[in-house]
């Protein structure tokens, strides 16, 4: 078998970048404000983990207007729930070796 370590994904080493696909994973769509408040995260930080997971495409990014106010809206895209689900696999195959 292959080492473990090499099969764990490096765009969930950042622990912002491993917060934002666990929520996205259970909620069907998250919007900025809510994803924001849940990680204690400022915009800009935010925003810089959501744009290096959308350019890997990972993150399904929606805008749109409510009124006068832009509401940015976030999904796990297959190829990102899927690399997800195969880091946390890596991840329990390391807690469960002997």
């Amino acid at each position: 078998m292959k080492n473990i370590i090499e099969q764990l994904n490096k765009a969930f080493d950042n622990r912002v970048r491993l917060g934002i696909m666990s929520i996205l994973l259970v909620n069907e769509e998250v919007d900025f404000n809510e994803m924001k408040e849940r990680l204690d995260l400022t915009d800009g930080n935010l925003a810089s983990h959501i744009s290096a997971l959308e350019k890997l495409d990972y993150v399904l990014v929606k805008k749109e207007f409510v009124g006068k106010k832009t509401k940015t809206t976030y999904q796990v895209s297959i190829l990102g729930k899927k690399a997800f689900q195969d880091h946390i696999k890596a991840l329990e195959k390391l807690l469960h070796k002997k």
